[in-house]
């Protein structure tokens, strides 16, 4: 038979165990957002989602590998990879923004 203090600690794990993996959801579907908001100012130029429209002389970057991306962000940051707009669009960017949106782009479809 269970004591009222066994029962209170098993109660108590699971009230926290709860609270962790809502706390965690809750940054998961934050993260999600902000990278998604992030990703919006490629839109302009990129198409929704990062796939431009048929015939375009603007890249899709939806469905690129992460490291590629980064690598190329970088380059433009830099100013060694030359560019018309995204060297100074990439110069604005911290290197946790642009591993974000690397993130987000290679999780899309290409």
């Amino acid at each position: 038979m269970r004591t009222c203090f066994q029962s209170a600690i098993g109660c108590g794990l699971l009230v926290f165990s709860l609270a962790a993996s809502t706390a965690a959801w809750a940054q998961d579907s934050s993260t999600a957002l902000h990278q998604r908001a992030n990703a919006a100012m490629c839109a302009n130029c990129h198409g929704s989602e990062g796939r431009t429209v048929k015939d375009s002389t603007v890249p899709s970057i939806a469905g690129l590998p992460r490291d590629y991306m980064v690598q190329q962000m970088l380059a433009f940051k830099e100013g060694t990879r030359p560019a018309t707009i995204m060297h100074q669009i990439a110069k604005g960017l911290t290197e946790t923004q642009i591993t974000s949106l690397a993130d987000y782009f290679a999780a899309q479809a290409r």
